[in-house]
């Protein structure tokens, strides 16, 4: 009964290779912003930036976004050939809303944020609503993603303590979608795969 009523598709190497795409995503962020001199400003306690600018670096975030997705997507469809299990179905559309609903909330949040000006807030506020977005999903897949996404948002709250320091906002965006996706997903593949 819970085999039919969960989505068990997760690949380990889908958080992998999304970890990895976060690490390559925060360094052409950090490129763009220090080539754009806005990284400078940031770390004297400015941070200006213009619309082109802001469009530029959420076309970026959105490369990021779809990257992942596909990863995690081609890495998901693979493990379900091989386990045999269906990948479209029930689970899926449920684990799909549940995911999406905290994300595109959380989405229009960070646009507005932007828009407004509290730039600094964006990066905090993408982990908190991505482990909002997790731990809402994992009652439809495996219980570990639900402790992913606990892991996220308090990465998310520490992370909006800092929001002057470039530095430290970099580091937890890089933590919250790197690091700890790579270790959810070595913990997932040596447990669920290997």
């Amino acid at each position: 009964m819970e085999r039919s009523a969960r989505f068990l598709s997760l690949s380990g190497l889908s958080g992998i290779g999304t970890g990895i795409v976060a690490f390559l995503g925060a360094w052409a962020s950090y490129t763009y912003l220090v080539s754009e001199g806005i990284w400078e400003n940031w770390e004297k306690g400015s941070f200006i930036i213009s619309q082109i600018q802001l469009l530029q670096l959420g076309g970026i975030a959105l490369t990021i976004l779809f990257s992942a997705l596909l990863v995690a997507i081609f890495f998901s469809v693979r493990l379900a050939r091989v386990k045999n299990l269906p990948i479209w179905g029930s689970p899926a559309r449920y684990l799909l809303l549940n995911l999406s609903v905290p994300l595109v909330s959380g989405g229009g949040f960070c646009i507005l944020l932007a828009y407004h000006n509290f730039v600094g807030m964006v990066a905090p506020a993408t982990l908190i609503f991505y482990g909002l977005a997790l731990h809402s999903a994992s009652k439809y897949t495996l219980r570990e993603v639900g402790y992913l996404g606990i892991s996220e948002v308090v990465l998310g709250l520490i992370a909006a303590c800092w929001v002057g320091n470039a530095w430290t906002i970099l580091l937890f965006w890089t933590l919250g979608f790197g690091v700890l996706h790579i270790l959810y997903g070595v913990f997932m593949y040596l447990k669920y795969e290997r």
